[in-house]
Formats: C-alpha cells, sequence, structure tokens
C-alpha cells in the first residue's frame, strides 16, 4: 500500500491542496448556509409583519369606527353583519389581497379552539401554538418555518387574548349573545370565553419555497465558483512547481546517478537564484571538486 512516506513530492503536494480545498468548501459552505438561511429569514419575516399589521390596522378599524357606527342598527336588526367584527373584517380584506398573483400562497387565520366561525377552527398545528402562547403568558410571538406536503412557509404567529370586555357580549353565553348571532351560528360554539383568556392565535404564513431555492441555488453558485478558483488554483501551483522545482530535483537526481558511477562530465544547468539554483551550483562545485581530486590523485600515482 502507498503510503504517504513514500509518496513523491507532487503526490504529498496534491494531496495537502486536495485537503485545503475540503477545508475551505466546508467553511465556505456552513458560513453560507447560516448567511442566506439568515437573509432568507429576514426577507420572509418582513413580508409576513408587514401584512400582520396591516390585518391588525383593519381589526383596529372595523372595531373604532365601522361597528360603533352601526351600532344602533345592529340592536334592531334581524340579521347578524359579520362585517362588523374585527376578525371577520380582516380575513376578507386578506381574501381580497389572495386575489392577486402575487399573494395567492400566503394565508392568514385567526385560528381559535372555541370557535364561533368553522372557517377559524384551529388545527393541529395551530392548537399547537395556542396551548404554548397559555402555558407562556409571556411569550408575544412565535415564527419559524413550517413544510406542509412539501411547501415550505414561514409563519408569525401571536396571541389572541381577550383584552376588551365587548367582546364577552357575544362569547359568554348563548344567553347573553345576540340573537341574530345565535340565528347564523347557533348557540353551541364560541361561547364560555373569559376576559384575558387566550382563545387563539394570529397567524400569517408566507411561502418560502422560492426564496429558499435562490438561496441555495446562490449557494451553489458561490461553492463552485470557489471550487473552480481552487482547482484552477491548484493545477497553477502544480505547473509552477513542476517546473521550477520537482522537474530541477529529478535532473539533479539523474546527475547525482551519473556522478556515483563515475561520470564527471556532466554539469547541472539552472540559471536562477533561488534555493534550487544555489543547490545546482552547489553540485556543480562537488562535481569540479571531486575532478580536480581525482586528478590529483592520478598526478600521484602516474609520479
Amino acid at each position: 500500500m502507498l503510503t504517504l512516506k513514500n509518496s513523491k513530492l507532487g503526490t504529498k503536494l496534491n494531496i495537502i491542496l486536495g485537503l485545503a480545498l475540503l477545508i475551505t468548501l466546508i467553511i465556505c459552505g456552513l458560513s453560507l448556509s447560516q448567511i442566506l438561511e439568515k437573509k432568507v429569514k429576514q426577507e420572509v419575516n418582513n413580508k409576513a409583519f408587514i401584512i400582520i399589521e396591516t390585518m391588525n390596522s383593519v381589526r383596529k378599524y372595523t372595531n373604532d369606527q365601522i361597528k360603533p357606527e352601526l351600532a344602533s342598527i345592529l340592536e334592531n336588526s334581524t340579521s347578524f353583519l359579520p362585517e362588523t367584527v374585527p376578525s371577520y373584517a380582516a380575513k376578507e380584506v386578506f381574501e381580497e389581497l389572495r386575489k392577486q398573483p402575487d399573494y395567492q400562497q400566503f394565508t392568514y387565520k385567526e385560528a381559535t379552539l372555541n370557535t364561533t366561525n368553522p372557517r377559524d377552527k384551529a388545527d393541529p398545528f395551530e392548537t399547537e401554538l395556542v396551548t404554548q402562547f397559555r402555558q407562556n403568558q409571556n411569550l408575544q410571538e412565535m415564527t419559524g418555518f413550517r413544510n406542509d406536503l412539501n411547501n415550505m412557509s414561514y409563519y408569525i404567529a401571536r396571541p389572541l387574548a381577550i383584552k376588551d370586555a365587548s367582546c364577552l357580549s357575544c362569547h359568554s353565553t348563548p344567553e347573553r349573545a345576540p340573537k341574530n348571532l345565535i340565528a347564523t351560528y347557533g348557540s353551541e360554539n364560541g361561547f364560555g370565553w373569559k376576559l384575558n383568556e387566550i382563545v387563539g392565535t394570529q397567524i400569517i404564513s408566507v411561502p418560502a419555497n422560492e426564496v429558499i431555492n435562490t438561496a441555495k441555488n446562490i449557494k451553489l453558485s458561490i461553492i463552485g465558483v470557489v471550487f473552480t478558483l481552487f482547482i484552477a488554483s491548484i493545477l497553477g501551483i502544480n505547473l509552477f512547481l513542476k517546473k521550477s522545482i520537482i522537474d530541477p530535483i529529478k535532473n539533479m537526481a539523474v546527475l547525482a546517478n551519473k556522478i556515483s558511477t563515475s561520470d564527471l562530465q556532466s554539469k547541472f544547468e539552472h540559471n536562477s537564484n533561488d534555493e534550487i539554483g544555489h543547490l545546482a551550483s552547489s553540485l556543480n562545485r562537488m562535481i569540479l571538486s571531486l575532478q580536480m581530486a581525482i586528478d590529483m590523485i592520478n598526478s600521484q600515482d602516474d609520479c
């Protein structure tokens, strides 16, 4: 088995450069992964943040402006107007936004465990978020990536707590709830809420597949460029070392073999002032010294 000790100089050098390339690629890949992951998260988080803040503005406008204006009408109306409910208004505004091609993959939901409107019923993932918010009352926001049927999305979730006592007029007991609400949604669900209780989560999901794929392509492109440059550097270094070090050393080895067989007529030609040049000069001086020594011995024998 070929060992590093018995390998040629060029082989040893290539092994060292190969290891350096491998280490460089690993470090480059890890660093790029962290940088691009941070960039991806920041990009999708900005999109999600803008939308969820917009929905909160819609909720506030509905609660502060629309609902008071229609209060007298609602008292005498036989039909329930869901448009006066902040969560319903926010959802409808968002659905209008989703009609635009760029936002079709976005989702917004005010998911509740005990919901009045069936479309707001929390799924298992959302139920887990609500549970975590309930267990940690100081937790004001959760974010992360979610893989649903190979569709990666980034979500921002916030707790939905009953901060306004007026909400209990519709959600405390069926007896207190408006009759038109009972007529629309029934008396089975959406009741028993309490002040300051976390009843659900406000969650916005932003598609992340495209951003993640773009980041992966950028990472692969950069690694490819680094790999290409490194390979080119290795080839260049190998060519330089072959011309300036390895080939001269091989030629000196051939010359040394000739000297060992008493062939002192050859000389090593290497016109440089580097270490190889100094070694070549020393070798030539050694040949000359040996030749002079042999000539002196031969002269003494003749006498």
